[in-house]
């Protein structure tokens, strides 16, 4: 009598994720991009815009920054989107005393998790004939 193995599933999950909670780079760590360090210093209207559009808001909406508080709003958007924490407060003296810093940690940040998704899952399966 021959005995036949059956064909099993194996199931490989992958999940790779960007670690929510923090910023993927730090407020003064324009050095890591310097495309968008030398975006922000020669043309920081457009860097802005950028921002704004990546985010998924119209692009002008920087343009009627007064006081900054569409800057604060944005950061803001961009920390409950990516699980980072923080305040309002904290976004606003942030925003306060390092204007030019934190437009372009937000670009940076906006072009890091596109360019990695949050969580994406990949799924394969492979028959093992024994």
């Amino acid at each position: 009598m021959a005995v036949f193995q059956q064909p099993t599933q194996i199931v490989v999950q992958t999940t790779t994720s960007h670690g929510p909670g923090t910023w993927s780079t730090g407020l003064c760590d324009c050095c890591s991009d310097m495309g968008t360090c030398c975006c922000g210093l020669w043309c920081f209207p457009c860097m802005q815009c950028q921002t704004a559009g990546d985010h998924g808001w119209c692009c002008c909406m920087p343009l009627l920054d007064v006081c900054g508080v569409v800057s604060c709003i944005l950061r803001s958007s961009i920390r409950e989107r990516h699980s980072i924490p923080g305040s309002c407060c904290d976004d606003c003296c942030k925003i306060l005393w390092c204007y030019t810093c934190v437009w372009c940690q937000m670009n940076r940040e906006l072009k890091i998790r596109s360019n990695h998704p949050g969580s994406s899952s990949v799924v394969t399966t492979q028959v093992v004939r024994g």
